[in-house]
């Protein structure tokens, strides 16, 4: 089994943002096809594939589907199969960073020196931990041959 063509976008306007995504879609598309997958999750994407097919929608509300499908393709790869595009890590432990580690360690801070105000400190400081863990996450997967060669740009 086989990965389906997406067709071309038709009826959009010149200044649209639809056709770097569209695009990039297209690119993540060819480099799954280039990969070994269970013909489950192949069956999957082909039916993504096929709602974007045939979808009269336009503009902005086809960007916003054609971005769906795409978050909902790659989570889905990357929990079967566990292959990821590149910096997908990096992105995800950003936030993660911000959050698990910026966030208490600006708090604790904060309360250490009597200036809740310093809360801010702990951001760049968990971002930054986030960011060295999703890049060494990243590396692994490359040497694991788990990358594709494709970045993701929202």
């Amino acid at each position: 089994m086989k990965i389906i063509e997406l067709r071309e976008i038709q009826n959009t306007s010149e200044n649209s943002k639809l056709p770097p995504l569209y695009t990039q879609f297209q690119k993540l598309l060819e480099e799954l096809r280039k990969k070994e997958l269970p013909d489950a999750l192949i069956e999957s994407i082909n039916q993504d594939i096929e709602v974007l097919n045939t979808t009269t929608l336009t503009d902005d509300k086809l960007r916003k589907l054609l971005k769906d499908k795409q978050t909902k393709i790659v989570q889905l790869v990357e929990k079967e199969v566990k292959i990821v595009p590149q910096k997908y890590y990096m992105t995800l432990w950003l936030a993660i960073g911000m959050s698990a580690f910026g966030i208490p360690l600006g708090t604790v801070l904060g309360l250490s020196l009597g200036n809740m105000g310093l809360l801010g400190i702990g951001l760049p400081i968990g971002m930054a931990i986030g960011i060295a863990v999703g890049t060494n996450r990243d590396k692994k997967a490359l040497q694991e041959g788990r990358q594709l060669n494709v970045v993701i740009k929202y």
